[in-house]
């Protein structure tokens, strides 16, 4: 009777690609707001045994081809709502990534030690994709998944690349414990391994959240947009004036007792979407929020320059008496969102782009911002919408001082798709992560404050203005991911090239036989003569 290795080596290509596609499809439901990692973990198990049993390179590309193309379709189907031909576009180059992975996998199937090895090449490839091109879109990497699974209590150890590692490592143990049907040992080991990975987790339970130093009362105000989509944000000044209504109500509120007086309020990313420095209406309109409250607000904005027909977006604390004060520019842009790379190109080509509007130029120092209470200084790390999937610069806004985390975010074009929820996990690992509270305040949902280890408080309803007071506590100290967790991936990195060029400087001058791997071993190889295992790889 043919072996599990057999029966999937023998598979025509077309069905192959076919169903690494039906895969790449179901594991779109392991990400929010579904979230069901267990089917995720399956589907990476397939990818990989789909990969490993190619008999030819060009066969595992295309595994990880299809089954990238129809995870990123479905999974980032919201950027529609922008331009359909740049979430084609955004689909095609990640699935491009993911071709590179299924050969490399194949090729750590070579390795004795291959679920290890696959498991690095999965971490290396969510690095480079990251990163890579015009900054990268780390926004279906597998850590994110973690929060809802046993593995969440590695997040404040190893971070979100940590998390991913041992997400695809137990995946990959899977794949190990299929392979090796023939062999009860090994099948015990395989699961014996996979549980041992899962109860790993159990370890962040070491981690506590950060030392608290007092408290401060915060306010925020979701004002509302009118509706989705690219035009979502409605005509000039309407999201000022809705979040200034929202304040002043915020504010009866406070003054007849129903609400604490908060120490400061917090506005959402594109609480003004004209420049309040430039436009007198907009300027006047924020001068009237923040005398109705007479506290400090940090105001999302978008103001022009530093160049012509370009722009930022920033956050900046205004005082009630001294007015604007601190102020951060968004580090991480999205492309073809708020700018479009290579637009000299591209836009005579595709005159659509032009709808992205002026050029967004990012901003360089990290997400802290002072503000200035009449008894105390408190430092807040601040994170941009799109900036939570970044480490760096998660990481900078506590290694800057960070007392308290707030998220500010405009979804008012993504409301009602799977972006929202995508983005509010992604803001949970990294509470988790951290070990610190964050306030999610948005223009449009979903708002809402996260506690250390990733629970949800309470969230806020879409498309609804809404504002209360919050007290949160000013917290110290890092977590082993914060100055760990980049380390760690750039050993885990190493090792992996390491050990993808021992594999292939064994087998230099050999043909890879056409035979997948054999009870969970090293894939066989041939040379000029009898098949011979290659048992002595590393």
């Amino acid at each position: 009777m043919p072996s599990v290795t057999d029966r999937l080596r023998a598979l025509p290509w077309w069905l192959r690609s076919s169903v690494a596609a039906a895969f790449g499809a179901l594991a779109s439901l392991g990400f929010a707001p579904l979230s069901w990692w267990p089917l995720l973990i399956i589907c990476v198990s397939a990818f990989s045994l789909l990969a490993l049993t190619a008999p030819r390179w060009w066969q595992a590309a295309l595994v990880g081809l299809c089954y990238g193309l129809a995870l990123y379709l479905i999974a980032i189907r919201w950027m529609r709502v922008v331009f359909t031909e740049a979430m084609i576009g955004l689909s095609a180059l990640e699935a491009a990534f993911l071709a590179v992975l299924a050969v490399l996998i194949r090729l750590a199937g070579r390795s004795r030690y291959w679920p290890l090895l696959a498991a690095g090449c999965w971490l290396s490839v969510e690095y480079v994709f990251s990163s890579q091109p015009f900054g990268g879109f780390p926004w279906l990497r597998l850590g994110y998944t973690a929060i809802d699974s046993p593995l969440a209590g590695l997040l404040p150890l190893v971070g979100v690349p940590g998390a991913g590692f041992a997400v695809a490592l137990m995946a990959h143990l899977l794949a190990w414990t299929v392979l090796s049907a023939g062999s009860p040992r090994r099948r015990v080991v395989g699961g014996a391994a996979a549980a041992l990975v899962l109860l790993s987790g159990t370890l962040g339970l070491l981690v506590p959240a950060g030392a608290e130093q007092g408290s401060v009362s915060v306010g925020y105000v979701q004002g509302n947009a009118p509706g989705g989509g690219i035009y979502g944000l409605g005509a000039p000044r309407t999201l000022t004036r809705n979040h200034v209504a929202e304040t002043e109500r915020l504010a009866g509120r406070v003054a007849s007792g129903e609400e604490a007086t908060p120490d400061f309020v917090v506005w959402p990313e594109n609480g003004t979407d004209m420049d309040l420095f430039l436009d007198a209406q907009t300027n006047q309109l924020v001068k009237q929020a923040v005398a109705a409250v007479q506290v400090p607000v940090l105001i999302g904005t978008i103001t022009n320059g530093p160049g012509p027909n370009e722009r930022q977006t920033a956050a900046i604390v205004w005082d009630p008496v001294t007015g604007p004060q601190a102020r951060y520019n968004k580090r991480n842009l999205v492309p073809f969102g708020e700018w479009v790379p290579l637009r000299g190109i591209l836009e005579p080509l595709f005159p659509v782009v032009a709808y992205v509007g002026a050029q967004s130029i990012p901003g360089t120092g990290p997400g802290v911002l002072p503000v200035q209470l009449p008894d105390r200084t408190v430092a807040v790390g601040d994170l941009i919408c799109y900036e939570v999937a970044y480490d760096s610069t998660v990481h900078d806004t506590v290694l800057g001082g960070a007392q308290i985390n707030v998220v500010q975010s405009s979804n008012a074009m993504y409301v009602g798709t799977t972006q929202v929820p995508q983005q509010f996990a992604i803001t949970r690992a990294r509470a988790a992560e951290l070990r610190r509270d964050i306030l999610v305040v948005t223009t449009t949902g979903v708002s809402g404050l996260i506690r250390p280890d990733g629970s949800v408080a309470f969230t806020l309803p879409e498309f609804q203005p809404a504002s209360g007071v919050v007290d949160l506590p000013l917290r110290s100290g890092l977590t082993p991911a914060v100055w760990l967790s980049g380390w760690l991936e750039l050993a885990g990195i190493a090792l992996t090239v390491g050990g993808l060029v021992a594999v292939s400087w064994r087998q230099r001058g050999r043909t890879a036989y056409p035979q997948a791997i054999q009870a969970g071993g090293p894939l066989p190889v041939r040379q000029n003569g009898p098949v011979e295992s290659n048992q002595e790889n590393p």
